[in-house]
């Protein structure tokens, strides 16, 4: 039979089972999508005007907000758009932190953006570039390694590199190759057709990639390529990434892309989630 007594009993057991008494439970923070932010971070300085970067506003917004909040940042850019001028409070604070050179550029990084995040936000969709290893006798990270290696699968054959990533002091490469995410490859006795498959298989698992020609610099005929959202960029590199976004040749004359279309512009990680 159930009386009083044992419903009295049952309630404290499960009082009991609970714990002590219940905290109100905190707000979730808000999330800082990485993938959309450092997209904006390449594109948005790029541009022409203050439009927003498709998807990227909300998380934008956030990191702009905490900026703000360390006096680094006028509550006029505070507008989603992360532009020349977040970019150099972002490099301010990247510098606060200790970070210099590559560091330092304004693009962030997995590690700032968690530490200018605590109790604002978190970080979602986070971006690493991996360690720098050896392959085929240059440096690059083990993100563009394995974006490389890809492209060549898809491909179904090995690429020659001639210049790879973290080598600075070469001038005919504008800096572009001083932080990670760079290649540039040889197209020595390869065909036109063949020259293009690999530009769209370099595009298609996530880089920017063009046909570099006489013509064009002081440079021989070659494949350039930097890795989308890379964070470990030069300043160089992320502009070009910015301007392949928006339709350009990553040469200083912002000309037209010239190389073959490939719809959607995917980053690495994103090209993954399609697999």
């Amino acid at each position: 039979m159930i009386t009083r007594r044992s419903l009295l009993v049952a309630a404290g057991a499960a009082v009991a089972a609970a714990g002590p008494l219940a905290r109100p439970v905190s707000a979730a923070l808000p999330e800082v999508n990485m993938e959309a932010l450092i997209k904006a971070a390449q594109i948005d300085p790029r541009r022409a005007d203050t439009a927003l970067t498709e998807g990227a506003k909300d998380s934008v917004l956030l990191v702009e907000r905490a900026l703000q909040a360390r006096g680094l940042l006028s509550a006029t850019y505070v507008d989603g758009h992360f532009g020349t001028s977040t970019i150099a409070a972002y490099a301010a604070y990247q510098r606060s932190l200790g970070y210099t050179g590559l560091d330092a550029t304004g693009l962030p990084g997995p590690t700032s953006l968690r530490l200018l995040g605590e109790g604002r936000y978190t970080v979602v969709r986070a971006i690493s570039p991996g360690t720098i290893v050896s392959l085929r006798g240059v440096r690059v990270n083990t993100r563009t390694r394995s974006m490389l290696f890809e492209a060549e699968r898809l491909l179904g054959r090995q690429l020659s590199i001639t210049q790879g990533s973290y080598n600075t002091g070469v001038g005919a490469s504008a800096g572009t190759h001083d932080g990670g995410g760079a290649l540039d490859l040889s197209v020595s006795g390869l065909s036109s057709a063949t020259r293009t498959d690999i530009l769209r298989r370099l595009r298609t698992v996530g880089f920017a990639a063009w046909l570099r020609t006489p013509s064009q610099g002081d440079w021989g005929y070659h494949i350039h390529a930097i890795a989308l959202a890379d964070t470990d960029q030069s300043t160089g590199a992320q502009n070009q990434a910015g301007d392949y976004y928006l339709g350009r040749n990553g040469l200083a004359n912002r000309g037209p892309d010239d190389g073959p279309a490939v719809s959607p512009k995917r980053t690495w990680e994103e090209y993954q989630r399609t697999l």
